[in-house]
């Protein structure tokens, strides 16, 4: 497998912008190394032009990840304008990860199919990864801070008992705060949930603004009643709707299960996409530092005898004040 290992966050310095959300881990690396992509500046390192480093996952049509694709097939637009590509990588940093897991009253009969999809997902982890466990219902709460022992985490979800309504935006906002304390570059959260918010104290326009804020990708997994279900409340209607904006707002993704029995798989899947993740970076030509929010934009562009493929990336950055 092709890799290029590079160095980079998502964090605004004063003189940097970088968007780049986690690295990847346990990937051979590239038999060809190209020179100027072989160390990109971190967003401790003072440079004279703005660098914004986008993380993109490309799939196919059946939905894998699709490695091996090199820089001329893409393309990046800044607020609609073209840019030079002038970095291009794949990870493969360590990931700091946040599992984001539901126990609410109605998770009764998904919580162990859920506890299998968490297993799953830690299978694809490496030695170095770093993880922590944020329990809700109607009340978010930290059960397992920082640590790189996933057992602790499934030791924890073996006790998990569902009861209460659901904090899912004050979930999100507390894990997104305990991401503060991680050292790694590359952040994600795994979203386990079957429906809508109905209990949070935060909004979901605030929520969107501190994940837009944020360096954290976000990935989940909606477990949701079908349409037309009795007993399904407005706010589980909303739940696909809630999920899938939260989460393409950071260039990751939101994958309903249809079948409990898939939960596992799909787990495993979301574990290979984060360890297989293109950067693409580039200078924009309208460096104002403005604080203005920038829209992102990633078009691919599919060798020959390829299908139409599909990428994903964070939808854009605020750029530095003066």
């Amino acid at each position: 497998m092709c890799v290029r290992r590079i160095a980079g966050c998502s964090l605004l310095s004063t003189t940097a912008v970088v968007i780049a959300l986690f690295g990847q881990a346990g990937i051979t690396p590239r038999a060809k190394p190209v020179a100027e992509a072989a160390k990109l500046p971190a967003a401790n390192i003072r440079i004279d032009s703005n660098l914004v480093l986008v993380p993109v996952s490309v799939c196919d049509p059946m939905n894998r990840p699709v490695t091996g694709l090199e820089k001329e097939h893409f393309k990046i637009l800044d607020d609609k304008v073209e840019q030079t590509i002038t970095h291009f990588a794949m990870d493969d940093e360590p990931l700091a990860v946040g599992l984001v897991f539901d126990i609410s009253g109605s998770m009764s009969n998904k919580l162990r199919r859920s506890r299998a999809a968490a297993a799953a997902f830690f299978r694809t982890a490496n030695p170095e990864d770093e993880f922590f466990l944020v329990e809700f219902n109607d009340q978010p709460k930290l059960v397992v801070p920082l640590t790189r022992s996933y057992e602790d985490i499934q030791n924890q979800l073996t006790f998990a008992q569902s009861k209460g309504r659901t904090a899912l935006l004050d979930a999100i906002f507390l894990a997104l705060h305990e991401m503060k304390n991680t050292k790694m570059q590359r952040k994600a959260l795994l979203i386990i949930s079957d429906g809508g918010d109905n209990c949070s104290r935060y909004t979901e326009s605030e929520v969107r603004n501190r994940v837009r804020e944020s360096d954290v990708l976000i990935y989940a997994m909606g477990i949701f009643e079908p349409d037309g279900s009795r007993g399904r409340s407005p706010e589980e209607a909303g739940g696909p709707g809630l999920l899938s904006d939260i989460c393409e707002q950071t260039g990751g993704r939101h994958l309903p299960v249809d079948d409990l029995a898939e939960m596992p798989d799909i787990a495993a899947k979301i574990g290979i996409e984060l360890r297989n993740r293109y950067v693409i970076g580039y200078t924009p030509t309208d460096a104002q530092r403005d604080g203005r929010y920038h829209h992102v934009q990633v078009k691919v562009v599919p060798p020959h005898g390829l299908p139409a493929l599909r990428a994903y990336w964070r939808l854009g950055y605020y750029a530095p004040s003066k």
